[in-house]
């Protein structure tokens, strides 16, 4: 496991085996396919990734079947709310302002935020960025906290928004802007992507617990935690993370 990613202790210490069973229910997982390695479309048009890995093992634990729907990042917890599917698994960082609105789970995993530039500007430091003369530009996904965090740098009339990671990406390599703030795992798989484009040399900004998401209330959200301390404890967890980072 590399030393970026965390599995918060919690979840590696007291837990017993899944008792949960949900008895072969479908359960339909809304997620953003854009966002690798948590989630994304192969070549031949499946749905991959960490997340699914993840739900797919929780899923073996309490007896459920996950069917991934492609959606949209901006407006997903409305469409969880509105009954589209019923829980969401896409990289979703747990803060209180979503925890009134959504039940998560026990964090899975932690990541830290980072700033991707392209190659020639690999040496440009957080404080380029945050300086009081700087004039440079972040970019980020529309609704995420990486936005957040990039308004909190930069402020807003430096930060461009954009409905997808992909898009944010692509305005960077085409010098729209000067660095896209993303997650340190996604960051590292587009610099990988993208590689001699691309580099990632601003970490850990924040340290961000990631949590699959049910509506508010829901008891699935019981079984889904029973599911994942089992894939803790016997080592599936920690398999998948060295599998996808």
């Amino acid at each position: 496991m590399k030393k970026w990613l965390t599995i918060l202790a919690a979840l590696t210490l007291g837990h017993a085996l899944a008792q949960a069973d949900l008895g072969g229910r479908v359960l339909s997982v809304g997620s953003d396919t854009t966002y690798p390695p948590f989630e994304s479309i192969d070549e031949n048009g499946n749905t991959v990734g960490f997340d699914v890995d993840v739900v797919n093992a929780i899923c073996e634990r309490i007896n459920c079947e996950a069917e991934f729907v492609t959606t949209a990042w901006d407006g997903i917890f409305p469409a969880l709310a509105n009954g589209e599917f019923d829980m969401v698994a896409s990289g979703v960082s747990i803060t209180d302002e979503r925890d009134e609105i959504v039940d998560f789970t026990d964090p899975y995993l932690v990541v830290g935020q980072s700033i991707t530039t392209r190659v020639e500007d690999a040496d440009l430091t957080l404080e380029d960025f945050t300086g009081d003369s700087s004039s440079l530009t972040l970019g980020a996904q529309l609704g995420t906290t990486n936005a957040q965090l990039g308004e909190d740098l930069v402020g807003s009339d430096r930060l461009r928004l954009y409905d997808t990671f992909n898009a944010a990406i692509l305005a960077l390599l085409n010098g729209d802007v000067e660095g896209v703030i993303i997650d340190d795992a996604t960051a590292d798989a587009f610099a990988q992507q993208y590689a001699g484009d691309l580099v990632v040399e601003i970490r850990r900004l924040t340290s961000d617990p990631l949590g699959l998401v049910f509506p508010e209330g829901d008891p699935t959200v019981d079984a889904f935690n029973e599911g994942l301390a089992a894939i803790d404890a016997d080592g599936t967890l920690d398999e998948l993370i060295n599998k996808w980072f």
